[in-house]
């Protein structure tokens, strides 16, 4: 038998619950152990609830029990998140999580300590919700050099985005129509303005260089600038604006991450991504393109990912499922160096202007009066950033990929 212990029994850790009770037979025939719930870390008391025997209030119960295996962190937030994970590892104890944060911070320590002490650190629930992605990257593309990964890695952002496209309206009534809905919370900023993406490419790029990318070297951006008068050109265009997170390999061997607004062509496979789903598209130097979908977030799909872990933790007793993401942070490129095409909104006084500082351009015709738009030829963000001074007036600028 293998006894778990979930900690905080929130919006996740009452998942977690649920799903090993709802899908104990099934689960328990993959694991090729049965699963018991043990116990429930939680400060508070939840009487009537089913499982309210398993709560305990003290943490130092489950750390001393030996015949805990597995413990479900579904904590949030890194205090006392970490210590709490961090002293499981060295207890042999194997530790699953749905905290971006925390592993985006202490990813590379937690997977050593899970490794000297013969146990696990696993957390595919961090990235996507319920979309296997950690997972993919680590076992099933292992013949691949994997050189690029773009996403849309969070759901609030790309329902806002995508009600902005279909209704044609402003930003800030979407969000607080989100907000109503229990699609963004009542404080959204970690959403908005791309914090939430950025952590979560970390831990994908970290995985995909084998070393540490710190989130405090991703240039992100979020859409708190992106208006209904932007959904118009991009209609007009034939393309969408999707909040991407990504991380490249360049020609000459350097890196870079990035999280932004851009508009993708509906040729893109992420263009028919919309609402709260998520997706990760992945280019690997043999396979080529891949792409996994569905619900980045929400209490069931993320729990499921959770419990998959568990079940990985359970056929693995006593060894370590190989991780690489070593402590050596990566050397990122300075995003200044990195080209894109930028579709650009001016005043429509400045057409002359525009076109003796810019040059080659595409001029973009859409239903908006008093403004000149354009899609400038490829060039580096630091040079776009002193053409832009020299214009003297962007309205707004978003990339273009390809």
């Amino acid at each position: 038998m293998i006894n778990v212990a979930v900690l905080g029994y929130g919006t996740v850790g009452s998942g977690v619950v649920e799903v090993i009770e709802k899908n104990k037979e099934e689960i328990n025939k993959k694991s090729g152990e049965s699963l018991n719930i043990k116990y429930i870390l939680d400060l508070r008391d939840f009487p009537g609830d089913p499982y309210e025997s398993k709560v305990v209030h003290d943490v130092e119960v489950i750390m001393n029990d030996p015949e805990v295996n597995v413990i479900c962190e579904t904590m949030g937030g890194i205090h006392p998140a970490y210590e709490f994970s961090k002293r499981a590892l060295l207890l042999g104890k194997s530790v699953c999580t749905s905290n971006k944060e925390l592993v985006a911070n202490y990813g590379p320590e937690l997977l050593r300590l899970a490794r000297e002490n013969k146990c696990n650190y696993l957390f595919e629930a961090s990235v996507g919700g319920g979309i296997p992605i950690i997972r993919p990257i680590n076992y099933s593309l292992t013949a691949e050099k994997i050189d690029g990964i773009t996403g849309i890695l969070n759901g609030t952002t790309n329902y806002i985005l995508s009600k902005m496209a279909l209704e044609g309206a402003d930003f800030e009534d979407v969000l607080e129509e989100a907000q109503e809905k229990g699609y963004a919370e009542r404080n959204p900023e970690a959403d908005v303005e791309g914090y939430d993406a950025c952590r979560k490419i970390a831990i994908l790029s970290s995985l995909m260089t084998g070393k540490n990318v710190k989130y405090e070297d991703i240039y992100t951006e979020g859409i708190t600038k992106i208006t209904a008068t932007d959904f118009i050109y991009a209609k007009a265009l034939g393309r969408s604006i999707k909040l991407l997170a990504m991380s490249r390999e360049c020609e000459d061997g350097s890196f870079y991450a990035m999280v932004a607004p851009f508009m993708i062509p509906m040729s893109h496979p992420l263009y028919s991504v919309t609402g709260v789903f998520n997706a990760v598209f992945v280019h690997g130097n043999m396979l080529g393109d891949s792409m996994y979908y569905g619900k980045g977030a929400g209490k069931l799909p993320t729990a499921s990912a959770v419990v998959s872990d568990v079940v990985d933790c359970a056929r693995h007793i006593g060894k370590t499922i190989m991780c690489f993401w070593d402590d050596e942070d990566v050397r990122q490129t300075k995003v200044d160096n990195i080209k894109h095409r930028f579709f650009v909104r001016t005043k429509a006084d400045l057409e002359k202007a525009a076109i003796d500082i810019f040059g080659m351009m595409r001029v973009v015709v859409a239903d908006v009066e008093g403004e000149y738009a354009f899609i400038t030829e490829e060039m580096s963000e630091k040079e776009f950033e002193d053409k832009a001074e020299k214009l003297g007036c962007v309205l707004n600028r978003i990339r273009l990929e390809a």
